[in-house]
């Protein structure tokens, strides 16, 4: 079994978590749905100290540079987890088959690096998908991630596009320190947002 869709994997969710990242504006840094919830500020110090500890303590990278940005500003951020993973994504490319078997810790238990690295995207994932829910809290149009959105022209049966604000880290970067350079969205369409065949809502119980 080759282990190399671990490694494509990882390269897209990277900048899947960029691209969420992106669509905050400055002040929207300090922004919590409620007081028991991380501001978007501290999502972002989140992700950038977990993946950096568990690449560090538990699949043996050594990395370079501090996990957070000396100025915590937006495009710090931005800046910041961008040269981080991509170390990461270089390391997990040179890694060979073998190492992907071997085991590590993991917490109080011994799971394999390909183990690992599959609830560290996992886990990853669950917080980009916090910070959308926040996007929407915020009044903000959702690019696609896994595919359609919303905003993208509707939910699948309308047969809308797949709309990513940037193909690469590298275009992102660019045009985040330009001001941003996204693509319009055609917004939601005539469907109402269901997959229900009736186009109905739920019927309360």
């Amino acid at each position: 079994m080759s282990f190399k869709f671990l490694v494509d994997t990882y390269a897209t969710e990277r900048l899947k978590t960029l691209t969420v990242w992106a669509q905050f504006g400055e002040r929207e840094l300090e922004f919590r749905p409620e007081p028991r919830a991380r501001s978007v500020r501290e999502q972002f110090v989140h992700q950038c100290l977990s993946e950096n500890g568990w690449f560090v303590d538990m699949l043996g990278l050594r990395e370079g540079g501090e996990p957070l940005p000396d100025r915590e500003t937006r495009l710090g951020f931005l800046e910041r987890y961008a040269e981080a993973s991509g170390e990461r994504l270089d390391f997990l490319a040179s890694r060979s088959h073998p190492w992907f078997e071997q085991e590590a810790s993991f917490f109080d238990v011994r799971r394999s690096h390909a183990w690992i690295l599959v609830r560290r995207i996992a886990h990853s994932a669950h917080h980009r998908g916090q910070l959308t829910a926040y996007h929407r809290m915020l009044g903000h149009a959702l690019y696609s991630t896994y595919g359609p959105t919303a905003d993208t022209g509707g939910l699948p049966k309308a047969e809308p596009e797949v709309i990513y604000p940037y193909d690469s880290v590298e275009a992102l970067l660019e045009g985040e320190r330009s001001g941003g350079r996204r693509p319009p969205l055609p917004g939601p369409g005539s469907e109402p947002p269901t997959e229900r065949p009736d186009g109905r809502p739920a019927a309360r119980p």
